[in-house]
């Protein structure tokens, strides 16, 4: 492990995410997301995340015809953010994994808040409990990251923390949620009864109309 800060733990270092995704993912549970943009510490636990694999994904950026403009920093290197905006909205907060050349993400679905709870209300128009951080794109508005962040690595602005590993039967492990193609893929992990998993349903995404 290497370097520490205001969370009192160390920042985790590039070999965690140099591994298969499906297997960092459930690990990321439990581990501390911390931000600093704006000058302001906010904090919070990983409390639900989702595995993005490469090409034979049909739910991943990387199932492509190759590296485009859009899916390059999922090839790496590790350790490193992807962030992306979708629904015209929603930025969507990302930590590339597998071996650099490689495609691999895990998307950060929601988290538990414990610093900075003011700074996320402000960011979240004033939103308040388990709303504040309990989607993915709800995570990133109140921790003030966007595609700015986009290809950063892990450690400046946005870092995440150790903390002790969560126990197995803590971990329930489903399909991903919002997706067109690949949501029946047990790839989404979260915590077993935190309130701030995200209300969102493994299945094919509802078409609006």
């Amino acid at each position: 492990m290497t370097g520490s800060d205001p969370c009192g733990a160390s920042k985790l270092p590039v070999s965690f995410f140099e591994r298969p995704t499906e297997i960092v993912a459930p690990e990321v549970l439990g581990k501390i997301l911390a931000s600093t943009v704006g000058g302001v510490l906010t904090t919070g636990m990983i409390v639900e995340c989702e595995a993005y694999l490469g090409a034979r994904d049909a739910g991943s950026h990387a199932a492509t015809k190759g590296i485009t403009a859009r899916n390059r920093v999922m090839y790496g290197p590790p350790g490193h953010l992807y962030v992306y905006f979708t629904y015209g909205n929603h930025h969507m907060l990302n930590l590339v994994t597998e071996s650099e050349g490689v495609a691999g993400a895990v998307l950060v679905r929601a988290v538990e808040p414990l610093v900075g709870l003011e700074a996320m209300r402000d960011r979240r128009s004033g939103r308040s409990g388990t709303e504040l951080t309990n989607g993915p794109g709800k995570v990133a508005q109140a921790f003030g990251i966007d595609l700015r962040h986009n290809g950063l690595s892990l450690g400046g602005e946005v870092s995440l923390y150790d903390a002790p590993p969560v126990l197995p039967d803590a971990i329930v492990t489903s399909g991903r949620i919002g997706l067109a193609s690949g949501h029946e893929l047990p790839l989404r992990f979260f915590l077993t009864g935190n309130a701030f998993v995200s209300k969102g349903r493994p299945g094919t995404r509802r078409q609006k109309g």
